[in-house]
């Protein structure tokens, strides 16, 4: 436990440091083996990039330091409660244990809903905000076609 709240207190310094800094308050830090590999915050603002949220940045540090797509044995601290898009990319890496301190309950209260993605979601594709068109399916599918073929891929 020690160490697990050593953890998640780099991931609040690194949520504070990256307030300070001009960055979204949230912090996060990939550990393996009970070392760190990687420690990120939010640069959604100063990267101009929608993606670049803490738990994504270290996600993405982590995996070019240990030269893999797959951070299984791996855990994450994040600072708070991953949004929607966080949670999805810890799956993907395959992180085998998510920790966090604040809600996502508390972010709402200062402007950071996910609310409306969920609510998005849930809704039929013709009644999201987004508008989505289906096209071109007969023509996309061969990539899909030559994948599976595919004798020397790396599944992932």
């Amino acid at each position: 436990m020690e160490n697990n709240e050593k953890f998640m207190r780099l991931a609040i310094e690194k949520s504070l440091e990256s307030v300070d800094n001009g960055g979204g308050p949230f912090g996060a830090v990939v550990v393996k083996d009970g070392e760190v590999v990687a420690v990120a915050s939010n640069s959604v603002t100063l990267d101009n990039d929608p993606t670049a949220h803490a738990e994504v940045n270290a996600i993405r540090m982590a995996c070019k330091k240990l030269g893999t797509f797959d951070l299984s044995g791996c855990e994450i601290y994040a600072s708070c409660e991953p949004c929607p898009m966080c949670l999805a990319s810890i799956y993907w890496a395959r992180i085998g244990k998510l920790y966090y301190a604040n809600t996502k309950v508390d972010a709402d209260k200062i402007g950071f809903s996910d609310s409306f993605i969920y609510e998005e979601f849930a809704k039929p594709e013709s009644e999201r905000s987004i508008k989505v068109v289906k096209m071109l399916r007969n023509e996309a599918i061969k990539a899909f076609e030559n994948w599976e073929k595919k004798e020397d891929k790396v599944d992932y």
